[in-house]
Formats: structure tokens, sequence, C-alpha cells
């Protein structure tokens, strides 16, 4: 099968790419990616004119929660994987904190079973630090590596051992894999519901505070110094975490980070009207917090942006404020999110591609996220002058706790291929 993509505007840093050219597909990888001319349309099998669009690699998400197995009524890997490839996303990670969790080679198959199944885009899972997300006994990494697992953690926990989390460093660095960092420490954060400030005072709502993140995030940098093992910190929140990775970094540490969409959009404000579909872990900061966050992304303190998609049930969320789940939906909000950056001159497009694409797969060494020759054909192809609103309607996780429903956005995925099969085209999903 040989798939021509003609009259796009290529950009993949990774090959120093940032100008129009054709891509040419054979089977399921990239074979050529040059200016007009590469082979005759009257060659090839597929044609797709991507005209006045934008043509990058697939995007990578390295954290995102599928909720299978156990949670099916959350989520399903399959009803997931289709709001991926709307988002344009062609490769995610899916953590561990299912039930049971994926701390055995039988959870990391499952999971990668009904992807198989589902056949859109690749998860690639990420396996427990810990037996039962507990924090106490270090689970079969080798087992659960060898299986297909690409990273380790135990989101939703904090380790809060320094001891295990030592020995898991020094495991994965026989294994070249990293570890995925929830940093909060509980007996700071005491069950918080939001940030801790005057306004969470004036709402009458416990404060989670930012010190709860920064000491976690600054304990595991000086365990990395010492085992020389390898972290990533998820979801930074606050403006002391992005000094101390930035510092980290300066040193020659191992670190990576990312953060999300939400972060660098909203602030505490949000939560104001005690809409539950605000809630979130870390939950939403100050002005100077996202103002840091826009910054260490700027300089590539933060490597990377992940969605932290979390489905869950409505039921879940309507209730009262500090007794609502946290987490909100992300998948086909965080590149509309980054594309409204770029209108408004925060950041260049080649900067967006590297974070949503590039240096996510060099964060974990995943395969994918380039378009050089020989690459997995994992594409999506952007249309920047869609206009649309994000809506219950358009919106196909199983849940719908967003809190960007009825936001309006500018660009969107059109067309989207994984190995080489068009998995959307004109943003209508093709599953097979």
């Amino acid at each position: 099968m040989k798939i021509l993509i003609k009259n796009g505007f290529v950009i993949d840093p990774a090959s120093k790419l940032e100008n129009n050219a054709d891509i040419l597909i054979e089977d399921t990888k990239i074979k050529d990616v040059q200016a007009s001319g590469i082979i005759s349309e009257e060659s090839v099998d597929k044609l797709i004119d991507a005209k006045d669009k934008w043509v990058v690699p697939g995007l990578v998400d390295l954290h995102v929660h599928l909720r299978e197995p156990g949670f099916e009524w959350k989520a399903t890997v399959g009803s997931e994987v289709r709001a991926a490839i709307k988002g344009g996303y062609t490769s995610i990670c899916s953590m561990p904190n299912t039930n049971p969790a994926n701390d055995s080679a039988e959870v990391t198959k499952y999971i990668l079973k009904k992807a198989e199944l589902a056949n859109l885009a690749k998860v690639f899972p990420i396996g427990s630090v810990s037996i039962g997300l507990k924090g106490k006994e270090l689970s079969p990494m080798s087992e659960l590596y060898k299986a297909g697992c690409v990273a380790f953690s135990d989101d939703g926990e904090p380790i809060y051992n320094a001891q295990v989390m030592r020995r898991a460093l020094e495991w994965c660095e026989m294994l070249n894999a990293r570890i995925s960092c929830h940093e909060e420490d509980k007996n700071l954060s005491c069950c918080g519901s939001m940030n801790e400030s005057a306004l969470s005072e004036k709402m009458g709502l416990k404060g989670f505070p930012g010190i709860a993140e920064d000491v976690m995030v600054a304990r595991d940098i000086e365990i990395a110094r010492y085992t020389g093992g390898k972290i990533h910190i998820c979801h930074v929140s606050t403006a002391r975490s992005v000094e101390l990775i930035r510092r980290a970094k300066k040193d020659n540490i191992d670190v990576t980070a990312e953060v999300t969409a939400h972060h660098l959009l909203f602030t505490e404000d949000q939560v104001k009207g005690y809409d539950t579909n605000s809630k979130m872990s870390p939950p939403l900061r100050s002005e100077e917090d996202l103002q840091a966050l826009r910054e260490g992304l700027i300089d590539g303190t933060i490597d990377c942006l992940a969605s932290d998609h979390a489905p869950h049930e409505e039921d879940s969320k309507n209730t009262v404020f500090d007794e609502a789940t946290f987490g909100i939906l992300g998948l086909q909000t965080s590149l509309p999110a980054i594309l409204g950056f770029i209108n408004d001159g925060l950041i260049t497009r080649t900067k967006a591609i590297e974070i949503l694409a590039n240096n996510p797969a060099k964060c974990f060494n995943l395969p994918v996220g380039t378009l050089k020759i020989g690459s997995p054909a994992d594409i999506c192809i952007i249309d920047t002058e869609k206009e649309w609103t994000f809506s219950r309607e358009s919106n196909l996780s199983k849940s719908s706790n967003s809190p960007f429903f009825d936001k309006k956005f500018k660009g969107c995925a059109s067309t989207v291929l994984v190995d080489g099969r068009i998995c959307m085209k004109d943003e209508e999903i093709i599953e097979r």
C-alpha cells in the first residue's frame, strides 16, 4: 500500500523540517519526505491532499487514564483511543492505577490486547512502581518491562518511602526506563480540593498547598542525583517546582517534566463557581504559578505537554466540591489549546510540535514522534483555520467531565494515520 500526502506544510523539529513538502508512505513506514515530485500520483494507492494544512508527527501523550481494567463505567481502552485519534494523538501512555493495578505482566498484556482490538491509537502501558500502588513492595519491573511497559509510576499515589524510590530508580537504571512521579506529600495536601490561598478560605474549601508538590519534587530530584536514575515529573503545577527542575537540569540530573493544558490556561479563579469539572490534582494554582509554567515550557525546563486525561462518571462529579473526584478530560482539547498559544504569539509552531510529539517520545524512549524516513507512518494533519466548539456531542470519551465544554477553538486534527492506516479522515473516525 502506497499513500502520498501532497501539498502540506510539514513540521518536524526532530528532522529539521519546516517547509512545504510531500510525504510518501509505503505500508507502515515513511518512505520519503521531500518537495513535490517524489512519485507520480498515478502510482500510489491513495492520495491525501493536505493543501493549507500542517502535516506533523502523530501526537504523543505520556499521561492518560484508560480506566480499563476495573473501571469500565468511566472509560475503556476502546472508547478513549477514539478520543485520542480525534485529538490528533497516535500514541498514548496508559497509567497503571486500574483495578487490578498494572503490576503484573497479565494486566499489561490485557491492556495491549484491548488496544490491538480497538486498532486505533497505539497504547504504551506504564507499569506500577509498587505492588498494588501501595508504595511498600516493588513490582516485578523486569517482568513488566518485557511484557511491554515503557515506564513506571504509582500515579495518583506518591511513593512516600524514599528507600522504595531509591531501589526503584536503581532497578529502572538497569532497564533504561524512567519513573513518572506523582509529586504530592499527602501529609501536607491534607485532602485539599483546591489551591490553598485566600480564595480557598473565602470559598470554605480545604486547601492543597503548593509546598505539598515542591517537597516531593525536591526529594526525588536528590534521589535521582544520588542513584543516576531517570525521573519524569508529572503535571507540574507550581513555580517552585519549575525552578527546582530547571536547577536539576543545569546539574545534569536526568529529569524530564510535563505540564497540562489546563494548568497553562486556568488559575484557581476557575473554581469560583464550585464547578467540579475544574477540580483536578494537582489543583489549578495562582497567576504567578501559571506564568512560571508557561516560561518553563518555552525555555525547555518543562519538556512536553500531557493531557492527564482522567475520565469520571457524572455521578462522581455531580456532588459537593470537596467530595467530587479529581480529574478532567484532555485528549481532544490539548492540541487546540496549544494552537491557541501559537495564535496568541506565546509559542512558535516548531515549539508546539516539539512539546506535543518529539519530546514526549524522547522522554520515554518511544519509537514514534517523528517524520524521519523509516519511522512508523504515524501522522497528524492539522487544519489550523477550522473554528469549532468542544461540546458534549463532539466528545468521544465515555465520560464527560471537562471544563472546556462550550469553549470555542481555532484549529484541530483533520486526518490521522497510524502505521500508515488512515484512522481519521476529514474529522471522521475510520474504524476497522
